[in-house]
């Protein structure tokens, strides 16, 4: 399992688009995504959990991968979660 936490340095935080983005990509890797905020874990492969977390600019979120393709998940999902978007 490897795990990172990055800051939301999204304006409007971690809305619909990068979400859905974010969920597109993790359900294409053969592992387990989770991310957590806080005291909530939710399914990384699921954009109502991701909503569901209503992480904010600034918010800490851990990204958890877990299975055969954990590195290239962390890499990727790293990056769209450190991405600035509009």
């Amino acid at each position: 399992m490897l795990t990172k936490t990055f800051v939301i340095q999204n304006p409007t935080g971690l809305h619909a688009r990068p979400a859905s983005l974010f969920v597109q990509k993790a359900t294409s890797f053969n592992c387990e995504v989770s991310l957590v905020k806080g005291t909530k874990k939710v399914n990384g492969k699921s954009i109502m959990g991701v909503m569901t977390l209503g992480a904010a600019k600034g918010d800490e979120i851990t990204l958890e991968v877990s299975g055969e393709q954990e590195q290239a998940a962390m890499e990727e999902l790293g990056r769209i979660l450190e991405m600035v978007h509009e």
